[in-house]
């Protein structure tokens, strides 16, 4: 076992995260949802807050989707791991 965390496991096909495999992995994705949901609230007062928001939240969640990938992102062809 290494260590580091395995929270999402990898695509079959692509490159990337499928769904969490952990605990861990299920609140990062339920609180990125819940906090682009919340970032809505800014449209009414600024599109480029909420743009800038936005992109700060998904730039974080593939990062964290990118260091906690079982096998880490590479390009697969399908072949099982």
């Amino acid at each position: 076992m290494s260590d580091k965390p395995e929270w999402f496991a990898a695509k079959r096909y692509g490159i990337g995260s499928s769904l969490p495999i952990a605990w861990q992995g299920w609140a990062v994705l339920i609180g990125f949802m819940v906090a682009i949901t919340a970032a809505t609230a800014l449209i009414a007062y600024s599109r480029l807050a909420y743009f800038s928001v936005v992109g700060t939240l998904v730039a974080l969640f593939l990062l964290i989707c990118a260091r906690t990938t079982r096998g880490g992102w590479r390009w697969r062809w399908g072949d099982p791991d």
